[in-house]
Parts: C-alpha cells; structure tokens; sequence
C-alpha cells in the first residue's frame, strides 16, 4: 500500500491507463501545463498527438469527445472546473447520454469527462458548483465522485476502460491530501459503496469531499456515546441503493451531507430512495445537510456560512436522535 496525494493517484492512474491502451486521448484545458497536477508530465511522455491542449470553447470540446469515440478513439476530456461542463452541456446531454440508445445500440462511447467540483476555497460562484444532479438526471452517463486517494485511482480506470461515458468529478480542495493506494492495478467498481465507518445509532451517507466531514462529526458524536455509520457512494450512477438501506435497516436513522444545491441534489434523491423503499426502517425522518438555494458566495466568511460542515452534521444528527 503507497502513500499517494489524490491528484498524484489520478496522474498515476492516467500514465498506466495510456500506456496499457493506445487509444486513449487526453485533451482539454490547461492539460499540458496541468494547473490541478492530474495531468502532470503526460504531454512529455505520450506527446502531443495524445495529448493536447485546447482552445477555451467547452461547446466545441464536448463534442470533439463524442466525434472522437464515435470515430473509435477513447477521449478524456478535462474541463478543469465543473462549471464549465453547463457551456458544454449540449453534446453532454443530447449525444453522449443519448446515442448508444438512438443507434440501436451500434454505437458506443467511451468518454471521461472529469473536472475539479464543489466549494471552500474561495473560488466563487462561476468556480464551486456539485453539478451531479444534471448528470444524475440524464439517464444515460455514469457518475464517480471519489473521497480519496485510492478511490480516486480505481474509480478513473474504471471509467476509461467502461464502453459507456462518464463524469468524474474530483473533490475540490482534496488533491493534496494524502491516502493509501493498493499497488498494481487498482479497480474500483461503479455501484459498489464503501463502509468507511461503523455504527448503530444513525446512517451518514457523505458525498466526496464530505466524507471527511462525516467523520470528524461522527468522532464528535461518539465522545457522545452516539455511533455513526457512514456510507460512502463512491458513485452516484449507479447508486447501491442496497448498502444505503442495509445501513438504515441496522440504525434506523439517516442523515444525507451533499454538498450540491439543496434543491433536486443528490441527497434529495437518496432521501426519496430512503422514504420508498425502506420507510419501515425509518425511526425518524431523513435529514439532508446540503447547501442553500443560492450561488456559492465569495467570500469566505459567506462561504463557510453555506458551505456543510461537522458541526452542522452533528446537529442534524442530535436533532434526529432526540426526536
């Protein structure tokens, strides 16, 4: 097991993934001089036919990925900043989601659009939105947010060897953080959650950068004497609605920490799996920790006003149990 910063994971995930497969082409936005570090040294090693920047134009590079896979080519788009997927949004959702089924299933591609999400650094309204919600809602495009190091590796191959498109979305402000890689080739596979702490009294599902939060809440909840399970999706589409539930079924309590615009999040939807197909487990009602309906603030006192944090998580978790 090595020590990895999570933009060096990802890095190391596109080397070997590009190595092992010839038809991978990664191009986008600042990807040769690689602001984030996810893409660090690639130009150097592969060259510019697989490797190249691009003019700012997010219209255009959708549907450069589209053109390119159709035509047999496994494309990786950077788009930097998830914001910037919504001036790309056409080919997103109108040929990548749509084609293998308008084709009768003749045509396939593999795309992986990934960029930087979410907010606390700062970086303004244009810079920090979760946009999954609109790519949850698609139908027809996977969706990874990994909460680590290791994830982030496994999760990146998985998308660039799957024959269907995908967004991956890395957690803002986590690429330093170091975490524990397995060696060799490391997979993660879509639709499968992770436990990343037991307990008996209530359910924390956290998404990306949240997880983090999670635990410091739960750490604070269990000085307490209350213990948190927290589940950790790892992907959205697909969703193991099973884990969600087999956690509520063991605490009967669930609370959802999405970092996404309350309003048709990501944790509405988790919240509304919960109320259907488990309201007899529930002891109360779901809660949801997410961000108001407004633009993420610029300033950070603003910001962090909004932004989720443990100790907004551990009220809405005291709250339940004391219902």
């Amino acid at each position: 097991m090595a020590k990895r910063r999570l933009i060096q994971a990802i890095n190391e995930a596109m080397f070997e993934e590009m190595e092992r497969d010839p038809r991978i082409i990664l191009f986008g936005e600042d990807v040769e001089i690689s602001m984030f570090g996810d893409t660090k040294g690639l130009r150097d090693r592969f060259g510019p036919d697989r490797v190249r920047d691009t003019p700012i134009c997010e219209a255009l590079l959708t549907g450069m990925a589209v053109g390119m896979a159709a035509a047999g080519w496994r494309p990786v788009l950077h788009m930097m900043f998830s914001n910037f997927m919504y001036t790309g949004f056409d080919a997103i959702a109108n040929q990548m989601s749509k084609l293998h089924l308008m084709t009768g299933g003749q045509m396939r591609l593999p795309i992986t659009v990934m960029a930087g999400f979410g907010g606390g650094r700062s970086t303004a309204a244009q810079h920090s939105d979760c946009p999954y919600p609109l790519f949850m809602n698609l139908g027809g495009i996977n969706v990874a947010v990994p909460s680590n190091a290791g994830d982030a590796k496994g999760l990146f191959k998985t998308a660039v060897r799957s024959n269907d498109p995908a967004i991956f979305l890395e957690p803002g402000g986590r690429g330093g953080e170091l975490g524990d890689v397995p060696e060799g080739d490391h997979i993660v596979p879509f639709g499968k959650a992770a436990i990343r702490r037991e307990g008996h009294d209530v359910t924390i599902v956290a998404i990306g950068a949240m997880v983090k939060l999670a635990d410091q809440a739960a750490k604070s909840l269990a000085a307490q004497g209350i213990e948190a399970e927290i589940i950790d999706p790892r992907t959205l589409v697909p969703l193991d609605e099973e884990s969600v539930l087999a956690s509520l079924a063991k605490t009967g309590r669930l609370v959802v920490v999405d970092e996404a615009r309350d309003r048709c999040s990501a944790a509405s939807h988790i919240a509304a799996v919960a109320a259907d197909e488990g309201f007899a487990l529930l002891k109360a009602p779901v809660k949801r920790v997410t961000v108001p309906n407004v633009c993420m603030p610029y300033a950070p006192v603003l910001e962090h006003s909004v932004y989720p944090s443990a100790d907004r998580i551990t009220s809405a978790v005291t709250a339940l149990l004391s219902n």
